[in-house]
């Protein structure tokens, strides 16, 4: 144990002696280790504050949907079936059909792309939003085919400047065929909810009516490629989805040909993380790249050292020194040197974790918190302990293997 504390000292004391080339070999190491800090907490809170989002939109979402074979069979989803679901399956608490169109709209500042989301009155419960004005369709409305409609407060603030607009119409020209939607509503987005709900200028303005009111524009709503079920938090999202098959596939006598699937939330959002983990993954690998070019330069200026201090060597060894001395002291300076560019990368990435989250929340609205494991910071310390073993062996074993007489010759 002493013997190793005696290394470190002269290891330290070597390093204060070449403060400037001290730092020059740590620097890849710096740079290296901070880069793959900074990466993967970015990544990671990136990927926290996407799936708390998905979380508070509703994790208990499952689309359902016609498969290819269905369509060919005309096996298509309806009202009635919708209904079936809504009533008769243990844990749904909603379900709505996915039904929508296009057209375009004229106000007093100008003609807009207008994009029409039908739906029952349990649509509200798949939208990310709180309501600020009005309230939300019912299912009166719906029954009726009542021409009422649900608005985004920036998108009534595109069509009329104000979202103080509930008992308005907005006239809607669809296939040729006008008419005039009341709006009842006015939505706001929900905080720090930018991954999930993201608008640009000059998208189409988006408006929820219910389905029943396409009647209007010349179609009947009785069949659909997709519904959306809602299942509540106790529920089990594959139980409800296996239930749901099981009622579709009852009411339109089709067991075992895989008409209808089945996408949950849960998959989306793991789908997400997948991509997201594998991006982050590359990214640090490739900024990881950077370590191994660090470590190469701790075994060039390590190789410098053994040639400078060949005397010392040959002295040492003259006087009795071993050969797995000569050997730990130059992979503690290596050790060390490594060490602590680790520390000071380790230091730099959480730094510059931070300043990009913050850059981040404030360019797009939503909080983000950089990521931050122990086992991301442990693992970077141990690598760069690794980096400075493993290139710090050769040049400290052609220092051991030197023979005194060799050593001092040559100086």
């Amino acid at each position: 144990m002493g013997n190793i504390i005696e290394y470190v000292k002269m290891a330290f004391k070597n390093i204060k002696a070449n403060k400037g080339r001290s730092f020059l070999t740590m620097l890849g190491i710096i740079i290296g280790i901070s880069s793959v800090i900074m990466v993967m907490a970015v990544g990671d809170g990136t990927a926290n504050a996407m799936n708390s989002e998905v979380e508070d939109l509703g994790t208990g979402q499952i689309s359902v949907y016609c498969s290819d074979d269905a369509i060919n069979a005309e096996a298509w989803i309806t009202p009635e079936d919708v209904a079936a679901i809504k009533e008769s399956i243990t844990g749904v608490e909603g379900a709505t059909p996915q039904d929508g169109t296009s057209g375009t709209t004229i106000t007093g500042k100008g003609e807009f792309s207008v994009t029409l989301s039908g739906g029952t009155e349990d649509l509200q419960k798949s939208l990310n939003f709180n309501m600020k004005r009005g309230s939300y369709f019912t299912s009166v409305d719906v029954e009726e085919g009542n021409r009422v409609c649900v608005i985004s407060n920036s998108d009534a603030k595109r069509l009329f400047g104000s979202d103080d607009v509930v008992g308005m119409d907005i006239e809607v020209d669809i296939n040729g065929i006008s008419g005039s939607y009341r709006i009842v509503g006015v939505t706001e987005q929900k905080e720090n909810t930018s991954f999930v709900s993201y608008t640009y200028e000059g998208m189409p303005v988006s408006i929820e009516v219910p389905y029943t009111s396409f009647n209007y524009f010349g179609w009947e709503s009785d069949s659909f490629y997709s519904v959306m079920v809602f299942s509540n938090d106790e529920a089990s999202g594959e139980d409800v989805a296996q239930d749901i098959i099981h009622t579709l596939e009852t009411r339109h006598q089709c067991a075992g040909e895989e008409y209808y699937q089945i996408q949950s939330f849960q998959d989306m959002l793991a789908e997400l993380n997948s991509m997201l983990a594998i991006v982050t993954t590359f990214i640090s690998c490739v900024a990881a790249i950077s370590l191994v070019v660090g470590g190469i330069g701790v075994m060039n200026i390590m190789l410098v050292s053994v040639t400078e201090r060949t005397r010392e060597i040959g002295i040492r060894k003259s006087l009795g020194a071993k050969t797995s001395s000569i050997l730990m002291q130059f992979l503690a300076e290596a050790a060390i040197l490594t060490v602590l560019g680790g520390i000071i990368g380790i230091f730099l990435g959480l730094l510059g974790a931070m300043g990009a989250c913050s850059l981040m929340s404030a360019s797009m609205g939503s909080v983000i918190h950089p990521g931050i494991k122990a086992s991301t910071i442990l693992g970077a310390t141990l690598f760069s302990c690794g980096i400075g073993v493993f290139f710090g062996i050769y040049p400290a074993r052609k220092a051991a293997k030197l023979s005194p007489i060799e050593a001092l010759r040559r100086n």
